[in-house]
Formats: structure tokens, C-alpha cells, sequence
């Protein structure tokens, strides 16, 4: 009788402990699953936003095909910005035609305002010198370049111009839309075969417009 008695105890009471342990690990994971459900939505809150194939400067004769919004830089760094654009905190996404003409969108989230308008400031200098730089490394080359002017929006934006050539081939123009909204940098590039004259400069600076007015800081 009495070991009877101990035995339904000692169950009863090992019952009641799986029972508390289930519990607990419930709970747990309910808040493990809270807690990465809100790291999930205060990342996304804080994600800058991208351009659509549709905020570009339209292609006479094909639609625009966008990327995945990637984290990181992309694999080949758009023309005249080698070296100057730090991995941590980019995210980009690139653009791409049926024919010649493509395009990127990188932007980054940087440590404080000060460091993005620094950041801003390495961007249009290495724009401005990219000319003359691609000239020195490339003997017989032509290229020129042409500050369209800034942008009144947010912390502001300015847009530039480069072309290079290579005799026996074919020219390029790209055009560059650096700009800033708080602690958030993006370099919007558009780039095809052609001359400065080709480019389709007042709507790059919509896109440009476009593309700061979306970072969401």
C-alpha cells in the first residue's frame, strides 16, 4: 500500500514537471519567434527602398528588366566607382535592356549622418576625376565628362556625366545620381553606347529624384 501510494505520487509528480517543461519550451519559442519576427520587421523597416524598371529613363524600343534587391555590392562595380564603395551596408540591385543600354541602383546605410555626407563627398570627387583618371590608365583613349547640376531633394543630389572611347570601339556614356537622405547614400547608374549628347539627362534626374525620395531612412 504504501509503495502503491509512492509509485501514483512519484508519477504524478513526474507528470506534472513534463507537463511545466512543455509549457516552458512553448513559451520559449513563442518569444523566440516574436522577438525574430519583430528583428524581421524592423529590418525591413529600415531596408532602403529601391527603384522599379519603371522609375528609369525609358528605353525607345524595350521594357526594363530588374534585378532582386541583393545585399552586398554587385559583382562587377559600375564604371568610375572602383574602390570607393564599402560592402557593409549596400544592398543594390541592377537593371538590364533587351539591347545595350543597362543600369544599377547601390545605396548604403552608414554609421551616422556625417559619415554618409562624407561618403557623398568621396563619390563625386572620384565621378568628377574619373575622366582624366581613365584617361591616364588609357593611352590613346578619349573621354570627357559633365556636371549636370544638384537636386533639391532631401540632404540633396547631384548628377554627373562620363564618356570613353577607345579607338576601334565603340563609345560609352553612363550617367551617375548621387544622393543623400540621412544616414542612407545611393549611386544610381545609367549606362549605353554613345556620346554625352545621347544621354537622357532631364529624365535621369527624375530617376535620381525618384531613387532618394525612396531610400526611407
Amino acid at each position: 500500500m504504501t509503495q502503491s501510494t509512492f509509485n501514483r505520487t512519484s508519477y504524478g509528480e513526474n507528470t506534472v514537471f513534463r507537463r511545466s517543461a512543455l509549457a516552458t519550451a512553448v513559451l520559449a519559442a513563442a518569444a523566440a519567434l516574436l522577438l525574430t519576427t519583430s528583428t524581421t520587421a524592423t529590418a525591413a523597416a529600415t531596408a532602403p527602398g529601391f527603384l522599379n524598371g519603371t522609375d528609369l529613363p525609358p528605353h525607345p524600343s524595350s521594357p526594363w528588366f530588374a534585378g532582386k534587391v541583393t545585399k552586398g555590392l554587385p559583382e562587377t562595380v559600375p564604371f568610375c566607382l572602383d574602390g570607393v564603395l564599402p560592402a557593409a551596408g549596400s544592398r543594390h540591385r541592377t537593371f538590364g535592356t533587351d539591347l545595350d543600354t543597362g543600369a544599377a541602383q547601390i545605396s548604403v546605410r552608414t554609421a551616422s549622418n556625417a559619415a554618409a555626407a562624407k561618403l557623398v563627398t568621396t563619390l563625386e570627387r572620384k565621378v568628377a576625376a574619373c575622366a582624366a583618371d581613365w584617361l591616364r590608365a588609357t593611352p590613346g583613349g578619349t573621354a570627357s565628362w559633365q556636371d549636370y547640376g544638384k537636386i533639391a531633394v532631401e540632404e540633396g543630389a547631384h548628377v554627373y556625366g562620363v564618356h570613353a572611347s577607345i579607338p576601334e570601339s565603340e563609345p560609352g556614356v553612363h550617367l551617375f545620381g548621387i544622393g543623400r537622405d540621412g544616414a542612407t547614400v545611393t549611386v544610381v547608374n545609367w549606362g549605353q553606347m554613345g556620346h554625352l549628347t545621347d544621354a537622357p539627362v532631364p529624365a535621369f534626374k527624375k530617376t535620381t529624384t525618384t531613387a532618394v525620395n525612396k531610400l526611407n531612412p
